[in-house]
C-alpha cells in the first residue's frame, strides 16, 4: 500500500500545529480540493465517500488523504484545516494509461467507461499501472463477468505495445479459465463460403482469444483473400457480441464474421514500360494475362516476383518493382503500368557453408561457379544444386539433402555474401 512520504507527514503536522489537540474533532464548513482540475470536488468527495458537514478528527482527515494516495491517481496529497475549511492539496500522478481488455467477453469503450465511472468517480478513462483504483476496476470486471455467469479470475498488468516498446495500456486479462475462440458465424452478402475461404474459418476456433488481435487477424485474412479474388474493397467486420460458451476448462468466445466483398474487378491489362530487363512479349508469354481475366492477386504477385527475380539475376538485388494501378469505376476494371527502380549492381562476395563436413565444404567451394567479384546471380544458387552430369559425387550428396540460403548484402562495397545450410531430407 502506498504511504504519504515522511516529509509530507511533517508538513501535515505543521499545518495543524495550532490545533488544541490532535484528538479533537472539527466540523469543516467546506471541503475543497486544489491542484487537480480534471476532477470535480464532487467526484473527489464521492471517491472518498465523504459528505460536507461531517465531523472529523485530525486522524480521520489524515486517513482520507491517505485514501486518495492509495488510489494511485495522485503522486502526493496533503491537507490543511484553517479552522473553517478543510482543503486537500493534490498532485496528479503522471503516466496514466487507457485500459485494454485483453480477452474479456465484453468490449471496451464508452459504455464500459461510463459504467466504471459511476462506480469509481476518479476513473476518467485512464489508470496508473498499479494502485488501488486499478485493482478496484479489476474486481469490478470480475463482478461483471459473474453477472454473465462466468466465474473467472482477472489480472491487471501493463500492456507493452511492441511497436512503441513501452507500456501503452493497463491490460486486464482473464487468467483462469483459459479463453479461446469459439465458433465463427458468417453473415452479410457472403454466408456460404468456397473451400479456400472456409479454410480461414476453421483455423481459428480453439486458438487463444485476444479481444483486439483475433478479430483483426480474421479481418485481415478474409480481406486479403477477397482482394486476391479481384474484389478491391471488401468490407469484413468481426464482432464478439454473442454469448460466451463456458465449460469447466475454457471460455469460448463465438464471433460474427460479416463479409460484403463488393464488386469484382476484371483486368484491363498490364503494361511494362519500355527498357525493363523483362520485355513485354516475354512477360505475356510467361503469364498469359488477358483483358477480362479476374484481377487475381496471387497471380499478380507471382508476376511481380518474376520481374524482381530477373533483376536479382543481373545483380540488382535491391530492385523495387512498382506496379501502379488505375481503376475504372464505370467498367469495373483495373489496369497496371509496371516500372522498376533497379538500384545499383552488386557482385558476389564471400560464400560460407554450414552443417557439412570439412571435406564436403571443400568440394562445394571448389565446384561453386560464381566467383568473388562476378555479377551476382541469385538463380545460380538453385542451379548449383540442380546440375546434372557435372559432378556426380556432389549430385549424389545433394539428392539426399535440402538446402536454404541467406543473402547478406554489403551496401558500402555493393557485394553479397551467401550463406548455405544443408539439412538431411526426412
Amino acid at each position: 500500500m502506498t504511504r504519504i512520504p515522511t516529509q509530507l507527514l511533517a508538513l501535515l503536522v505543521l499545518a495543524v500545529a495550532t490545533l488544541p489537540s490532535l484528538g479533537q474533532s472539527f466540523q469543516p464548513k467546506a471541503i475543497r480540493f486544489t491542484g487537480a482540475p480534471d476532477y470535480s470536488d464532487q467526484e473527489l468527495l464521492n471517491a472518498l465517500h465523504l459528505t460536507p458537514g461531517t465531523v472529523l478528527s485530525y486522524a480521520e482527515m489524515n486517513t482520507y488523504a491517505q485514501k486518495l494516495v492509495d488510489t494511485g491517481m495522485f503522486s502526493s496529497v496533503s491537507f490543511k484545516f484553517d479552522g473553517q475549511d478543510l482543503i486537500f492539496q493534490l498532485a496528479p500522478a503522471s503516466g496514466l494509461l487507457p485500459i485494454r481488455l485483453n480477452n474479456l467477453s465484453f468490449p471496451a469503450g464508452k459504455d464500459l467507461d461510463d459504467k466504471l465511472h459511476r462506480q469509481f468517480p476518479l476513473y476518467h478513462g485512464a489508470l496508473p499501472p498499479r494502485g488501488g483504483l486499478t485493482d478496484g476496476i479489476r474486481a469490478a470486471l470480475e463482478q461483471m463477468l459473474a453477472a454473465q455467469n462466468i466465474k473467472a479470475s482477472v489480472a491487471a498488468a501493463p500492456f507493452n505495445d511492441p511497436a512503441l516498446h513501452k507500456p501503452s495500456a493497463v491490460g486486464y486479462s482473464i487468467v483462469s479459465p483459459l479463453v479461446v475462440v469459439g465458433d465463427l458465424r458468417t453473415e452479410g452478402a457472403i454466408v456460404a463460403l468456397d473451400p479456400k475461404a472456409s479454410a480461414i474459418l476453421v483455423k481459428f476456433p480453439g486458438t487463444i482469444y485476444d479481444a483486439e488481435n483475433t478479430p483483426r487477424q480474421i479481418e485481415s485474412d478474409f480481406t486479403a483473400y477477397y482482394k486476391d479474388q479481384g474484389y478491391p474493397e471488401p468490407a469484413v467486420h468481426v464482432t464478439a457480441n454473442l454469448k460466451p460458451v463456458v465449460t469447466p476448462t475454457a471460455i469460448r468466445i463465438p464471433l460474427r464474421v460479416s463479409i460484403v466483398p463488393g464488386v469484382q474487378y476484371k483486368l484491363a491489362g498490364i503494361q511494362l514500360i519500355p527498357g525493363l530487363l523483362v520485355a513485354q512479349a516475354d512477360f505475356d508469354r510467361q503469364f498469359h494475362f488477358r483483358p477480362g481475366d479476374v484481377a487475381d492477386g496471387e497471380r499478380l504477385r507471382d508476376a511481380w516476383r518474376f520481374i524482381e527475380q530477373t533483376y536479382h539475376d543481373r545483380g540488382y538485388i535491391q530492385a523495387r518493382i512498382q506496379p501502379e494501378s488505375t481503376a475504372d469505376q464505370a467498367k469495373k476494371t483495373i489496369g497496371y503500368v509496371v516500372t522498376v527502380d533497379p538500384g545499383p549492381v552488386y557482385t558476389m562476395g564471400k560464400l560460407t557453408i554450414d552443417n557439412v563436413t570439412d571435406d564436403l565444404r571443400a568440394a562445394m567451394l571448389a565446384a561453386w561457379k560464381m566467383p568473388t567479384g562476378s555479377v551476382f546471380n541469385e538463380s545460380a544458387i538453385a542451379g548449383f544444386f540442380n546440375t546434372q552430369g557435372v559432378n556426380p559425387a556432389l549430385e549424389q550428396v545433394f539428392s539426399g539433402v535440402s538446402f536454404k540460403y541467406t543473402l547478406h548484402p554489403n551496401d558500402d562495397v555493393r557485394t553479397v555474401d551467401v550463406n548455405l545450410t544443408l539439412e538431411k531430407k526426412p
